[in-house]
């Protein structure tokens, strides 16, 4: 019992409170430091910085943001050394201090030499190319007994021949053999696939890239494929067809949830589209059979 009769002390509960009162005090402190170091709640519409050198954006916002250069591309229409590309997009909403990452127009333009496509697969070049740093403008089908096979390689038109020392970044056209059977292409089901893989993955299909539609806002790492046209329940189509693809963010847009109701969307328009074009078949051979009868009641008059 004697080790407890500090409990009957008015000291000690004195020092207790005194103990509690200063831990709730160090801990309030600790967060209201904690949000002025971190500047909780506090956001800020990112400014579009295209078209800016580095020097001028550290002069305007070097206190508020902090740039790392991650690349630089060669530009014929843009002044070399200015900003062509951001990360996080222009009208973001951000802290203060965030990293910004950027890409500038080089000063000169980094070369390659141009590798030899002729004879190989598709498959194949395009793995060369991409090895080059050189990009596919649009794979070109024509009449040849190899089935995927490249025919010529051309830039800027006219043909280019191996070892041409090249920018890298440029796109070339390939012309790829249709084979003998010259059946069609298999889509690819682009649904969910990041906006980067796009392109290779419909080159590596043997078709190409149409028109690309962002509907959302975004850094370009959460876009992602949520419609195609030519729809993927289309099955398949001629080679080197056009596939026009609709990005939205993955933060914004559900693609698990929603992926069931976009295909079965695909499937219906397809056959909308297959429904119409039997429409007008039949409307076509109608009136051809409509045109025949004329012509015998024509013939019989005289």
């Amino acid at each position: 019992m004697g080790k407890l009769q500090f409990l009957k002390q008015k000291k000690f509960y004195l020092n207790l409170l005194a103990i509690i009162v200063l831990s709730l005090v160090l801990l309030w402190l600790t967060i209201r430091l904690l949000n002025v170091y971190t500047r909780h709640g506090k956001v800020y519409e990112l400014p579009d910085f295209s078209g800016m050198t580095i020097d001028e954006v550290k002069a305007s916002y070097g206190k508020d943001y902090h740039f790392i250069l991650i690349d630089s591309v060669y530009s014929k229409t843009q002044d070399p050394g200015t900003i062509v590309q951001q990360d996080p997009l222009p009208q973001a909403k951000v802290k203060h201090g965030r990293n910004v990452y950027y890409i500038i127009v080089a000063q000169t333009p980094e070369k390659t030499n141009m590798p030899n496509l002729n004879n190989l697969s598709l498959r194949q070049a395009l793995v060369l190319l991409e090895s080059n740093g050189l990009l596919v403008k649009e794979l070109k089908y024509i009449n040849h007994f190899a089935r995927n096979a490249i025919c010529e390689q051309r830039y800027d038109g006219a043909v280019i021949k191996p070892g041409t020392e090249i920018i890298k970044g440029s796109k070339i056209t390939l012309l790829v053999g249709l084979g003998a059977d010259q059946r069609n292409m298999k889509l690819p089901k682009l649904y969910g696939t990041p906006a980067e893989e796009v392109q290779h993955i419909l080159n590596m299909n043997g078709l190409n890239l149409g028109n690309e539609t962002f509907d959302d806002r975004d850094s370009i790492q959460y876009m992602k494929v949520y419609k195609m046209d030519p729809p993927y329940s289309r099955g398949s189509v001629r080679p080197g067809t056009f596939v026009d693809v609709w990005y939205r963010s993955s933060k914004k847009f559900n693609f698990d949830k929603e992926s069931k109701s976009m295909l079965l969307e695909d499937s219906l328009k397809f056959a909308m589209e297959r429904q119409a074009e039997t429409d007008s078949l039949e409307a076509l051979k109608n009136d051809t059979l409509e045109s025949t009868d004329t012509d015998e009641i024509y013939e019989d008059e005289f």
